[in-house]
């Protein structure tokens, strides 16, 4: 299916500014590009502002990072600079890439020598020698990230843009400086980077640049997974993220890093009952979540990302628990308790993190279906108790995943789900004003059982604790001292149990 049938979300379009020479001119207003004009000269030396920082100046985009490629020596020009700036400059050097970085005031200026560059089959990276500024643009991955600014005074703010990338900029298109294939071959990251800008931007990747990232994603196996995740976050992090995931997969390039949502796609037809596609449900989940998403910022902002990886995670069980049932139709049965014991090995392979963010995902992906089973029934309050107790601090995140998991196209089944949701989410507030059950504690500690009866660690305490949890989750007694204290010297006395210490 063509791409543009499977947008779910409207984009709002960046738009290019056209500037005129002297505009352009303004647009480097920083000091720290006149300074560096003036060490350049100073040094006798050609120097240029290129890439993503020139790009972005069309696009009115902000950004803090500037990359500035010097023909000759792009280590002593940083240093030079560095030395000008005075103490309040940092200097990093790499000798091993031929690259300094100067930071001063919140910006990070990146300066490199002009290079060619040369590449084996099996390895992206590359042979490198000194070059011109055209050998430099020519290793460029894309038409617009290899303009380039004169930063020289006698040329200040002159744009050198030999491959039309303004031109590309205003057609919305992303194309390779030189031959597509030979591009990708030589560093077949840049498939993927290729996909992320057409995504981030909504850029339509040229014909011609598409078709060689299908003949060539199989060279993706050379690149690391460090840098694969990388880029799939900054996808996942766009607008909207399931223009960029169709784009994988249509190119081939999804089955071979993320086989586990590729298995999501397609539909299977029994006696004429079909199931939904479940990975182009996932894009439209994922699309759902970025929206409500957008403007996190502060604490939230690093949140967003594993709240829109649990939507992309949260049916990820269903290939392996799809059955056929005559009766039923097509089945999913526990494929969110699948998905939850799949999210740690997916994060490993991945090369994602395996602590608390993990964890935040697997319990997302686990639980997804208990606020839906609960909208879909009466709302009791002890379902809303015992799912707050076990979502905890990640509740709020749980229904908004839940929420955007509504994808019907029956109105009045959306409607009906929509409404039981703002219900479930009142009674979430009442429950835990009343009995405090986020995070929950027991009123009687294992401590106090094991004080109260003279025991040492033992199954009946934990059988005690489990009891006093669920009298109060299932509303039998309030979260509170002293009736959880009469709850369990009633039921230890079922159990033969006799109080020693009364506390």
């Amino acid at each position: 299916m063509m791409l543009k049938n499977r947008i779910f979300v409207h984009i709002n379009d960046i738009q290019m500014i056209n500037l005129s020479e002297k505009e352009l001119k303004d647009s480097l207003k920083h000091p720290i590009f006149r300074l560096i004009s003036e060490t350049a000269d100073e040094l006798g030396l050609e120097c240029y502002v290129i890439g993503g920082y020139v790009r972005d100046i069309f696009l009115e985009r902000t950004s803090n990072d500037i990359d500035v490629v010097v023909v000759g020596s792009g280590i002593v020009m940083a240093g030079a600079l560095a030395r000008k700036l005075g103490k309040r400059a940092h200097l990093s050097v790499f000798r091993n890439f031929g690259t300094a970085q100067v930071k001063y005031k919140g910006l990070e200026v990146e300066f490199v020598g002009a290079r060619r560059e040369s590449y084996s089959h099996d390895s992206r990276k590359p042979a490198v020698e000194d070059g011109t500024l055209e050998d430099d643009q020519n290793r460029r991955d894309f038409t617009i990230n290899a303009m380039a600014l004169c930063l020289n005074s006698a040329r200040f703010g002159e744009l050198v843009d030999p491959f039309y990338g303004l031109e590309d900029l205003e057609d919305r298109i992303i194309r390779t400086p030189l031959d597509p294939d030979t591009t990708f071959s030589d560093d077949p990251l840049r498939m993927l980077r290729c996909i992320r800008f057409a995504t981030q931007l909504n850029f339509f990747i040229e014909d011609e640049t598409f078709e060689a990232i299908e003949r060539n994603c199989e060279r993706i196996s050379i690149i690391s997974r460090e840098r694969i995740a990388d880029e799939l976050n900054k996808i996942i992090l766009s607008p909207v993220p399931s223009k960029g995931f169709v784009d994988l997969e249509r190119s081939g390039l999804l089955k071979l890093i993320f086989p586990e949502l590729y298995a999501l796609e397609g539909v299977e037809t029994v006696n004429g009952r079909a199931h939904k596609d479940n990975f182009y449900h996932t894009l439209e989940v994922l699309d759902n979540v970025a929206k409500i998403t957008a403007d996190w910022d502060g604490d939230k902002a690093e949140r967003k990302l594993w709240l829109r990886w649990a939507s992309i995670l949260h049916d990820i069980g269903k290939p392996k628990s799809k059955r056929w049932d005559p009766a039923l139709g097509w089945t999913f049965h526990n494929h969110n308790f699948i998905g939850e014991k799949m999210v740690p090995e997916i994060f490993r392979k991945m090369k994602l993190p395996m602590n608390e963010k993990m964890k935040y995902v697997q319990k997302l992906v686990g639980l997804h279906m208990r606020p839906i089973a609960i909208a879909d029934d009466e709302v009791t309050d002890s379902a809303v108790r015992r799912l707050l107790f076990e979502a905890g601090d990640d509740i709020d995140d749980l229904m908004t995943l839940c929420e955007a998991d509504i994808t019907s196209k029956n109105e009045q089944k959306k409607k009906r789900f929509i409404d039981n949701f703002k219900l479930v989410r009142k009674k979430l507030v009442d429950i835990e004003e009343k009995d405090r059950i986020r995070n929950f504690q027991p009123p009687v500690s294992g401590e106090d059982i094991m004080k109260m009866f003279n025991l040492s660690p033992c199954r009946e305490v934990g059988v005690l604790k489990t009891l006093i949890k669920d009298a109060i989750l299932d509303g039998r007694i309030p979260n509170e001292y002293e009736p959880a204290k009469a709850f369990l010297i009633e039921q230890a006395s079922q159990m033969g149990l006799k109080v020693v210490d009364n506390l």
